[in-house]
């Protein structure tokens, strides 16, 4: 048996007995909590990212090609559809779907309210798969090829406010020269709970609506929304895009478009990331203490050990191997607490959030396991790291004076 790994077990065995034992059961529980809450604090990190960004990009994709115009209207000017990015997005590997629509305000009236909309027309191009998720009642838009569609879906804030449901019909007033008007049927009830952005304006309808209001023809749009296979590299794939589109074209990713709510959330990214920085300096610190506690409490036994000819490193990797046996112990604790609580939250929903402020209505969970692995390994081979200093103490304990040590 290797004479280092045996003597730190039985220093470890006679841990409850010992005067570090609660400095000891202390530092096993930093490490635990601080593990815990590291991986708490990930998951929902990541959960938040996830779930708003998923609904951002249903309502917008994960970029808008539109007319460049100095118009600041919420109406586009029209664009052309004849382009590559629309008519053939598969010749682009990095795109996986291309949708127009078009824009258009409007007013709902009912007896007894008025509220001001933003029409959105869309086709039966649109992914209504990753839009599905925002449903909430009813079903989506049906589109016919012959005919404008007379169906329209609006938000469950708007259904609220209207007292609409279902089924029922709901006039929308266009003020344009001359004044129009649009009987529509809602067919479904959404719900993203981003209410500054979609939730309190926008309905969907036919694009065919928006386009016989304006006098478009079929080939012209208020923009294209892009899907990409992975929304982090949207600004470069906005950049290779901007080189087969017109001049007077130009491409906005949803980052962009949305600024406010994606600097919400890299703020709560950075928050994590100093969170999981103090964390670390706790441990660190609590784990500096115990071994130099241990080393003050077995100076005798160091210095009989080196009487018997044992050298610095062998004494020295007592010592590490007690920290690192600590450290693995509370690696253990931590995962089992943080695992489990992130479970109970994601099996049950047990916080729930005000939606009006965090745009979701409950504490959301994603699970990486690779961030675990990676937090487990970070604390691992960090805090061991730190380990090498209050083992440097070790050399300096002088044998004769360390055997009279009390």
């Amino acid at each position: 048996m290797n004479l280092s790994y045996f003597i730190s077990k039985r220093i470890i065995d006679q841990q409850q007995k010992g005067f570090s034992s609660s400095i000891y059961r202390i530092a096993l529980v930093s490490i635990g909590l601080g593990l815990a809450a590291s991986i708490v604090a990930f998951s929902i990190m990541f959960g938040f990212e996830e779930a708003i960004k998923a609904r951002m990009y249903s309502f917008s994709g994960h970029m808008v090609i539109v007319q460049q115009s100095l118009n600041n209207s919420l109406e586009e000017t029209p664009l052309s559809l004849n382009n590559e990015i629309f008519t053939s997005p598969q010749k682009f590997g990095f795109v996986l779907h291309a949708q127009e629509y078009a824009n258009k305000a409007g007013l709902i009236k009912t007896e007894d309210e008025i509220l001001g909309v933003l029409v959105k027309g869309v086709s039966a191009r649109f992914d209504t798969l990753t839009f599905a998720g925002n449903l909430v009642a009813g079903r989506f838009l049906s589109f016919n090829d012959s005919t404008a569609s007379n169906e329209v879906l609006i938000s469950k804030n708007i259904a609220s406010k209207l007292k609409i449901h279902v089924g029922e019909k709901i006039t929308v007033h266009f003020f344009q020269n001359p004044p129009r008007l649009r009987r529509l049927t809602v067919v479904g009830i959404y719900q993203t709970h981003l209410s500054e952005y979609f939730d309190d304006k926008v309905i969907l309808t036919d694009i065919q609506q928006v386009r016989k209001l304006n006098d478009w023809a079929d080939t012209l749009a208020g923009g294209i929304e892009v899907f990409i296979k992975n929304p982090e590299q949207a600004e470069d794939a906005a950049a290779t895009i901007s080189n087969y589109i017109d001049y007077d074209q130009m491409v906005i990713t949803t980052r962009d478009k949305f600024q406010n709510i994606f600097q919400w959330l890299d703020l709560l990214a950075r928050q994590v990331r100093i969170l999981l920085a103090i964390i670390l300096v706790v441990i660190s610190v609590n784990m500096i203490s115990v071994i130099l506690i241990m080393v003050m409490e077995r100076t005798a036994m160091i210095g009989l050990l080196k009487a018997l000819g044992s050298g610095d490193n062998l004494i020295r990797k007592v010592f590490l191997q007690l920290g690192v046996s600590l450290i693995g112990r509370g690696l253990l604790w931590g995962n089992v607490v943080g695992i489990g609580l992130c479970a109970l939250q994601y099996y049950f929903k047990l916080i729930p959030l005000n939606p009006q402020s965090y745009y979701i209505a409950y504490v959301p969970i994603s699970w990486h396991w690779e961030v675990i692995v990676l937090l487990n390994l970070l604390i691992l081979v960090l805090v061991t790291l730190v380990l090498l200093v209050p083992t440097l103490v070790i050399a300096k304990v002088n044998p004769i004076k360390a055997i009279k040590f009390d």
